[in-house]
């Protein structure tokens, strides 16, 4: 019987260190972009003028986030799965996005549920 509670309070602490900080579904609003050039670049990193590097890197599988006023939300899950295949069409506009949003390490992360561009 111990034995058995110490294997459940195991797998208890295992669960918990695995979740992240928090989560939970948000809609957030703005530009895909890949996250490298959009951190170091600052304004050249994003809109039109970038559009084809964006669409470079995103085609070879580096990380493309979410560009809202305030943060990059790291696109995550299936729509990042494939070299971000879900994604190329939106690279570079501006679009509204609903998913999972999770923090860790003060970076934010969306495991994308639905896209669609902003009108």
């Amino acid at each position: 019987m111990r034995h058995l509670i110490g294997v459940l309070a195991g797998a208890a602490m295992v669960v918990s260190l695995a979740m992240p900080a928090f989560a939970a579904d948000m809609t957030v609003k703005g530009e895909v972009v890949d996250v490298a050039c959009s951190t170091d670049k600052k304004d050249a990193g994003k809109g039109a003028p970038h559009a084809s590097c964006a669409m470079s890197c995103a085609k070879s599988g580096q990380p493309v986030g979410i560009l809202t006023a305030d943060a990059i939300y790291t696109v995550t899950g299936d729509y990042a799965s494939n070299k971000n295949a879900k994604l190329l069409d939106f690279v570079a506009k501006n679009v509204i996005v609903t998913g999972t949003v999770t923090e860790k390490d003060g970076v934010k992360s969306i495991n994308v549920k639905s896209i669609k561009l902003v009108n």
